[in-house]
């Protein structure tokens, strides 16, 4: 099992303290952090969610759900003891509480996928969702 290592980064973009939220230099300074961009299960770290701050990760395809492909990613979840919950995009949530481990969205030009970053089984994740919904076109 293995938890993404991306913390340190994430917690450099974020607002440090609420009296910073004005400060356009501080911002800057923050932004510098940007300039490195990690990977995970060999995806690019592409920023962080708006109102979950999770990091974001792009897949390298375009992404159309399917009849077929939506089975596959609940056939995924139960592996990882989660089931899939659908609103405007899917999330993976853990049947013990309902903790969001992931959500995955398409786009026209292309897909990605938010982690939570403290999940035991992060990495494993995000590697079997690039590789289940894979177009097999592709």
């Amino acid at each position: 099992m293995t938890r993404l290592t991306v913390g340190p980064w994430v917690a450099a973009q974020k607002l440090p303290t609420k009296d910073l939220a004005l400060d356009r230099l501080a911002f800057l300074e923050r932004t510098l952090n940007r300039a490195e961009t990690p990977t995970a299960a060999g995806l690019p770290l592409i920023g962080l969610g708006g109102s979950c701050g999770k990091p974001c990760f792009a897949l390298p395809y375009v992404l159309t759900w399917t009849d077929e492909n939506t089975r596959a990613l609940e056939a995924l979840a139960v592996e990882f003891d989660c089931f899939v919950e659908y609103g405007a995009y899917p999330h993976l949530k853990q049947h013990d509480g309902g903790q969001e481990v992931a959500a995955v969205q398409d786009w026209t030009t292309f897909g990605m996928v938010f982690m939570r970053p403290g999940y035991e089984q992060g990495v494993e994740v995000l590697a079997r969702l690039a590789e289940t919904l894979r177009p097999s076109a592709e």
